[in-house]
């Protein structure tokens, strides 16, 4: 049945086809539209095999194969409100929403477009059509062959983006960097929104669909050239103009018509600048002169100031030395300050010049940048461009009668500026600073730091010691203000006087005694034996004898062995001598030997007489 369905089917087409054929003028699409397909389907109209071919080959010829997706170029039939429709030789024109054309505002009926099939049939058998699709496959042909040929494009500059511009190339969105606009910085991106610029391809991503055009590639052909000619023609001592391109801390980029030059901050300015848009601004025109550029000539050093005379030279022969200039503070060092006396023209005051104290300071102690000063000219080189200054010179030298005003014995007040490892500096009056020596801030204690006796900025009342008025310097005391209590001591703590008092620590070779505040003793280990044998232990009382007192020193010795010991040795002595007495009472007298020979002989003559 199926067979013979087909043989049916294929008969009545080709009944149709040859019917069609019979007027060959007839126009297909009216054909198609007379065509009676109930009647082709049923298998009762019959086409000839001739016949349907020669349909066959009218219709190739004259209809599209809308199956097959390749951009086919249609034409305007009608336009509504929101579409297009295009006829492009298929059964049924196709619809384009005109939000496709919206690059093309001028959009009329009979203009050609490209599209691209993108529904073959929609549900109410409707051909969709598609130009932007079309387009950008035409595009991406376009721009593709642009690149590989190098050829110049045409592009409209849609908006800004972040590091660039947004170009439409042929339809498609291509990004435009900043760095790719022109030769020199754009500081203004708005003025090229809107635009119609060309471009050169020179990035192609196929993987992510994205492009990168050029301006400033098809200009710096042009600049090459033009920079080797500039650059054949430099010489040193040449006056060019130049317009500002850039500029940094540390100098300005001149462009010299493609080709730049540095010109360093130090060489703008004969006066000190401290960024050099204090004398020049972006865009600005100027004449620079050529100090030296390398070998290759790629880098280009560049003058302003040296196209004026150096103020060095323009400098007032009148002034001279002694006499007083006022300028600004224009720089501080920490060894002095310089002042800019006129333009271009700096003397430097040491720290030294700035006051008459012989105790040195930082000069930002004395002046500030920017403060205007008076000095006096105390040196001046004008060949090599050289002035020093003086501050301290406007007042009088506090030294010149030192003698009168602090003389030796003399006692003054001061204030402590300054202390070091052996003393302290403490300053009378402006530009008269004396030394007390840490031996000499107290009688009695023993200072390690002067910090440990006073801080910077008290009051301290002093003595003149000593008195250099040619090497400018004062000694001073503090400890010579008040009566030395150790002159005291010498008599209250004399050697052989006792003294009770608690063992208040013990040490390696002995133990240490506090008399009172000032006197702290020291007894020897052996001087620590009791009567008794035992020896004393911290936080024991007993008596002490002196056996040393030095002043000088302030060194003081006692000793507890040496009370009872030398209560023994007296007592010893004083047996001794008693001994010696009652020994000296026992011994015959040579009077007595007499006597006794006399009365031994008396009695013996006694006898004899007896007899």
């Amino acid at each position: 049945m199926a067979e013979e369905k087909t043989n049916a089917e294929v008969e009545a087409t080709t009944e149709a086809t040859q019917q069609a054929v019979e007027t060959p003028q007839q126009d297909p699409q009216e054909f198609l539209e007379n065509f009676n397909w109930e009647k082709y389907e049923q298998g009762i109209e019959r086409v000839d095999d001739s016949k349907l071919k020669e349909f066959e080959s009218l219709v190739a010829e004259n209809f599209v194969d809308t199956a097959d997706e390749e951009v086919v170029e249609g034409t305007v039939v009608y336009i509504t409100d929101r579409e297009a429709i295009i006829d492009i030789n298929a059964k049924s024109e196709g619809v384009i929403s005109l939000n496709e054309f919206r690059y093309n505002p001028g959009l009329k009926v009979g203009d050609k477009v490209e599209v691209l099939i993108d529904i073959r049939e929609d549900k109410s058998g409707q051909l969709v059509l598609s130009h932007r699709k079309a387009r950008t496959i035409m595009a991406w042909d376009r721009v593709n062959a642009a690149h590989d040929k190098e050829e110049i494009v045409s592009g409209f500059v849609k908006c800004r983006t972040k590091g660039g511009m947004i170009v439409d190339v042929f339809g498609i969105e291509a990004f435009l960097p900043g760095s790719q606009i022109d030769v020199k910085p754009i500081r203004d991106y708005d003025q090229y929104v809107n635009k119609t610029m060309e471009f050169k391809v020179v990035k192609i991503n196929h993987e992510f669909k994205n492009v990168v055009v050029s301006h400033k590639a098809l200009i710096e052909a042009d600049i090459e050239e033009q920079k080797k000619e500039i650059i054949s023609q430099l010489e040193k001592g040449q006056v060019l103009e130049g317009v500002v391109k850039n500029i940094t801390s540390y100098g300005v980029f001149i462009d010299l018509g493609g080709v730049d030059g540095l010109v360093h901050i130090t060489d703008l300015s004969w006066s000190r600048i401290n960024h050099p848009n204090e004398v020049v601004e972006l865009d600005q025109k100027l004449n620079v002169v050529i100090l030296d550029f390398d070998e290759n000539k790629s880098r280009i050093q560049l003058g302003l100031k040296q196209l004026e005379k150096h103020p060095w030279e323009a400098l007032s022969d009148e002034i001279k030395i002694g006499d007083k200039v006022k300028g600004k503070v224009v720089v501080i060092a920490d060894y002095g300050a310089f002042i800019e006396v006129v333009e271009g023209v700096e003397g430097l005051i040491h720290v030294s010049e700035m006051s008459w104290s012989t105790h040195l300071r930082s000069a930002q102690d004395f002046v500030n940048v920017g403060d205007e000063v008076e000095a006096v000219v105390l040196t001046l080189d004008r060949e090599d461009r050289k002035m020093s200054l003086g501050i301290k010179q406007l007042t009088p030298d506090p030294w010149t009668d030192i003698t009168t005003k602090y003389p030796v014995a003399s006692k003054h007040k001061g204030i402590v500026r300054n202390f070091t490892n052996f003393g302290v500096f403490v300053e009378l009056e402006e530009g008269i600073d004396g030394l007390i020596y840490i031996s000499d801030l107290s009688w009695t204690k023993k200072i390690k730091h002067p910090s440990e006796f006073t801080n910077v900025g008290d009051t301290l009342e002093v003595e003149v010691l000593e008195l250099d008025v040619e090497g400018r310097k004062l000694s001073l005391g503090h400890k010579q203000t008040t009566e030395n209590p150790w002159d005291k001591y010498e008599t209250e703590f004399a050697l052989g006087t006792v003294h009770t008092a608690t063992i208040s620590d013990v040490v390696d070779k002995g133990a240490t005694i506090e008399f009172n505040e000032d006197i702290t003793a020291f007894i020897p280990q052996r001087h620590l034996e009791k009567e008794d044998g035992k020896k004393l232990g911290k936080g024991d009382e007993a008596e002490f004898k002196i056996i040393e007192f030095n002043k000088d020193f302030k060194r003081v010795v006692a000793s507890h062995t040496a009370i009872f010991r030398e209560e023994e040795q007296r007592n010893v002595k004083a047996a001794v001598k008693r001994q010696a007495a009652s020994a000296d009472e026992a011994k015959p007298t040579l009077g007595d030997a007499n006597d006794a020979l006399q009365a031994l002989k008396d009695k013996m003559e006694a006898d004899s007489k007896k007899k």
